[in-house]
């Protein structure tokens, strides 16, 4: 108990910028490992930047060489391995590059039994209490959020260049098309390709002078036989 009560002492964020192991998993045969920094951490969560997109609400898996006061269990570990949420997510370019500041809330030892097969899930803390052995599905619940199509959806063909990236950022399938409708939040668009729910992709627009990142939350096809991509942006409001 006397160990519970020292980390509820240590709230405040220490800048500690530790060297990080990040895994994030988009599908279930598609996974990214990025290498980078802490820029702060407390016992309960941590901030750094990532190159690889992510969402509000996704699960990370992360490695670091945490000072053992800080842990919450492994203490006797060389490296401290624990799920992450991301809770906090706000996207800068940076010598022509989209970098990503994250902040995660720290869930606990294992990930929700769903993750493997469903592992672009999205959730929220249902609880401030981080424990060892708590099981993730006590500490989570599902996130809750505005439906996209709640917003005013506007029938404008908008250009699109769309862009699959591979773990290591190379465009590995891309195509140009247009909207069939869009909002600040989603769009629906016309597509060749078979992207997976819960892939990211890139979608810069000549006619907007705009790049943003959208997660694939549908694929359906139209009455007319036509294959539809429904996204959500995750890293900027589309400015209509």
């Amino acid at each position: 108990m006397s160990e519970q009560r020292n980390w509820k002492r240590i709230r405040e964020r220490l800048p500690l910028h530790l060297p990080v192991r990040v895994r994030g998993r988009e599908t279930p045969t598609f996974e990214w490992t990025e290498i980078t920094r802490l820029t702060n951490v407390t016992p309960f969560g941590a901030g750094f930047s990532l190159k690889h997109p992510t969402e509000k609400g996704r699960l990370l898996h992360m490695t670091i060489p945490m000072p053992r006061q800080l842990r919450v269990f492994d203490h006797i570990e060389d490296q401290y391995r624990i799920w992450a949420v991301v809770r906090y997510l706000k996207a800068s370019v940076l010598q022509k590059q989209t970098v990503f500041d994250i902040g995660v809330a720290f869930i606990g030892k294992r990930a929700p039994a769903s993750y493997d097969q469903e592992p672009w899930k999205r959730y929220d803390i249902a609880t401030n209490v981080l424990q060892a052995l708590s099981a993730p599905e006590e500490l989570l619940k599902p996130l809750v959020t505005e439906d996209q199509r709640a917003q005013t959806r506007h029938n404008i063909a908008v250009d699109m260049r769309l862009e699959l990236l591979d773990p290591d950022g190379s465009v590995i399938q891309s195509e140009h098309t247009v909207t069939e409708d869009i909002s600040p939040n989603g769009a629906t668009l016309f597509t060749t390709l078979e992207i997976p729910l819960g892939r990211f992709v890139r979608l810069t627009s000549e006619q907007y002078k705009i790049t943003a990142y959208a997660a694939i939350r549908s694929q359906t096809t139209g009455a007319d036989g036509v294959p539809r991509l429904h996204v959500q942006f995750i890293d900027k409001e589309w400015p209509l």
